[in-house]
């Protein structure tokens, strides 16, 4: 079978409990590899995999041992694998990319069939929420890295375990849809738009299902929603985006066409 898809799957959030425990929706990611083993030749994963994570450099959060073999399994089966970081998992360092998967750590463009692709994960673009993205750039800093380095591994993920609490808490990742016109990653779209033509955005971190065609062209931004409530991923084939579900069901997505 020719392999011809390029997959797009977003917040996992393994670690954290949700509508299934986090080793239930292991297995069902696990399950979706084996799907992409056999038909993709590309997946680019958009951020927050993991509910919590920091790298030293001996030691990686235990716990994950399944999903990060499955990812391996993919590379050795031909697959192309991209890591993008997010608000939750944005302490990846060295790990993945010496397994030779690369990590972005901000958002990239690429090109697919004569199509142009903006990726990212989504925190910390469009107006407002700049308590957030002060909290960002001061979590990225070398200083704070390092810092956090120094703590014992114990202390060091139980605190990471509390600052993804906390992040849930204050964060816009699981606000509720209002209306278009409000939400950040579609006011992002648009004004980007304006100079820097993009056939498709392709976001995750607002967990919601979402297409939006923009209104300055004929560009769309695309929200592939979640592993962890609503189960559903995006697939780029034959010049067609689909969001699909993991099971047989038809997902309910917000659109405005």
């Amino acid at each position: 079978m020719a392999k011809t898809k390029t997959y797009f799957v977003s917040d996992f959030h393994l670690g954290q409990m949700g509508v299934h425990s986090s080793e239930e929706r292991e297995q069902r990611i696990l399950q979706l590899f084996e799907q992409i083993k056999e038909d993709g030749k590309s997946l680019f994963l958009l951020g927050d995999l993991f509910d919590y994570w920091f790298e030293y450099k001996q030691v990686i959060p235990l716990g994950f041992e399944r999903f990060i073999s499955g990812l391996l399994a993919l590379k050795e089966a031909g697959v192309a694998v991209e890591i993008f970081t997010g608000n939750h998992d944005m302490w990846m360092f060295r790990y993945f990319q010496s397994k030779g998967i690369p990590v972005h750590k901000d958002p990239i463009q690429i090109e697919l069939d004569s199509k142009r692709f903006f990726l990212g994960h989504g925190d910390g673009l469009g107006p407002g929420d700049l308590s957030y993205k002060i909290i960002k750039r001061f979590f990225r800093s070398r200083i704070c890295q390092f810092a956090f380095g120094l703590l014992h591994p114990n202390i060091g993920i139980g605190l990471m375990k509390y600052f993804s609490q906390r992040s849930r808490k204050n964060g816009k990742e699981r606000e509720a849809f209002s209306s278009f016109d409000k939400e950040f990653l579609v006011q992002f779209c648009e004004n980007y738009q304006g100079a820097h033509p993009i056939d498709y955005f392709i976001f995750g971190h607002r967990h919601i299902p979402i297409r939006y065609k923009l209104s300055k062209s004929n560009g769309e931004y695309i929200n592939i929603g979640d592993s962890l409530v609503h189960y559903t991923y995006g697939v780029w084939n034959d010049e067609t985006f689909t969001l699909v579900s993991y099971g047989d069901e038809t997902p309910r997505i917000l659109s405005n066409y």
